[in-house]
């Protein structure tokens, strides 16, 4: 399918390695150019070499922490009129609720809501005004089912989600959406560190924790980070204009629910 995107200019935030690199693979391959970003100056050096080798996109990059307000600007002038915004960032690590202090609270509500929020703020008029725009949030299948140790993601990515929802339908008849990707569990560098907290929390070694997660899949595998890469594009694309304020859950059927 032609995805109606060749020639946009799509910014991937946290997109050096990952289910970011995965959905700015797929979006070079659909024809943007892009504009990616991490804190590792050298994996982001890799990332880009590999997206221009493998798909002949322009990419440019800028390197440091989203959360800074210089980067984000930074990452915009660089894009000049974006098209597409692709909110992404590292989750907090795994730890119980009684073991966060007030400091990694907020650290994590900045990381995973105030700071995708002010990135649609900076980006949503321009493209209000060119008639098309395409904003995809990676948030956490923890949204629809929130797991312990997971507390601080599933918070601030929920209070994203419900912040969002309704701008998404404020916006939607000037042609510009936005949704949320909710990752299960997929085969990233998060993974182990998701596996070694079940491990200890169920007092088990780490390879049987990892055999349960597993298990726990109906699809008996865990995510393909190209299959997360494909579902983002999919939703940037010309023919996902009437998708909006919807949160597409993409974890081989792990959620038991119907809603």
């Amino acid at each position: 399918m032609d995805l109606g995107l060749s020639g946009k200019t799509a910014i991937v935030c946290a997109s050096s390695q990952g289910l970011g690199y995965a959905c700015a693979q797929e979006l070079a391959r659909a024809g943007c150019r892009l504009v990616i970003n991490g804190r590792d100056a050298e994996a982001l050096e890799r990332a880009a070499t590999a997206l221009r080798r493998d798909t002949a996109a322009e990419v440019i990059t800028v390197g440091g922490d989203i959360g800074d307000p210089t980067v984000q600007a930074d990452l915009i002038a660089a894009a000049g009129q974006p098209d597409i915004l692709v909110n992404n960032n590292g989750g907090p690590p795994p730890r119980g609720f009684r073991d966060l202090d007030e400091a990694a609270i907020h650290a994590g509500l900045d990381a995973n809501m105030v700071t995708p929020i002010r990135l649609v703020q900076q980006v949503v008029d321009g493209m209000i005004e060119r008639r098309f725009g395409r904003i995809v949030c990676i948030t956490s299948g923890s949204v629809k089912a929130p797991a312990g140790g997971l507390d601080l993601s599933s918070g601030a990515r929920i209070g994203l989600t419900g912040f969002l929802a309704g701008v998404a339908r404020e916006v939607a008849n000037a042609n510009v959406t936005i949704n949320f990707l909710l990752p299960g569990l997929f085969a990233t560098r998060r993974l182990p560190a998701v596996i070694n907290f079940a491990a200890q929390a169920q007092a088990i070694d780490v390879e049987t924790a990892e055999a349960r997660s597993r298990d726990r899949i109906p699809a008996r595998r865990f995510g393909d980070p190209a299959e997360f890469g494909a579902a983002c594009a999919f939703l940037c694309s010309a023919q996902a204009g009437f998708i909006t304020g919807q949160s597409l859950l993409i974890d081989g059927g792990a959620y038991p629910g119907v809603l």
